[in-house]
């Protein structure tokens, strides 16, 4: 029974995960900037599980859980350009207050408060300033499982963002 569940749920995931892609690719380049392109995601035993299938195309995928503390939290997973998934929190230390987060473009992720932009490949590598606060993830076979005990320990970054 509980195999059964957790099939559904990466099933449903990676549907969700499809759904975003197909809309997202269909909307103007300003309304993309901003979308919540991976979805809500629900932890299954204090874990987020996420479809490798859906999230290797190269693009920055956000998406928004629910920490222990209330707090919506935003997170873009993407597959660098040297082939690394790569897990960061929608914010970083510097300009979390604005609530704005990242936009991707090209192999770059842009600041959407002051404009700097970081190479996919120094996600998860360097820290601190304006850089995405990274989160710690694992590939397990073919999901990327990030723990929720990262997910709220960076809850705080959240504490300006406008829903």
């Amino acid at each position: 029974m509980v195999t059964v569940r957790k099939n559904s749920f990466k099933i449903t995931i990676f549907l969700l995960s499809l759904a975003a892609l197909i809309f997202s690719g269909c909307s103007s380049s300003t309304a993309s900037k901003s979308a919540l392109t991976g979805g809500l995601i629900t932890p299954t035993n204090g874990k987020l599980e996420i479809p490798v299938a859906g999230i290797s195309d190269g693009k920055a995928h956000h998406f928004q859980v629910k920490s222990e503390d209330g707090s919506m939290v935003t997170f873009f997973v993407l597959k660098s350009a040297d082939g690394v998934l790569r897990a960061a929190i929608d914010a970083c230390d510097v300009c979390y207050r604005s609530g704005l987060g990242y936009y991707q473009e090209g192999d770059k992720m842009v600041c959407k408060n002051c404009g700097q932009k970081f190479a996919s490949n120094k996600i998860n590598v360097i820290k601190g300033g304006c850089n995405p606060a990274p989160l710690n993830r694992v590939v397990d076979g073919d999901t990327l499982v990030i723990q929720m005990r990262d997910i709220n320990m960076n809850s705080w970054y959240m504490k300006y963002r406008q829903s």
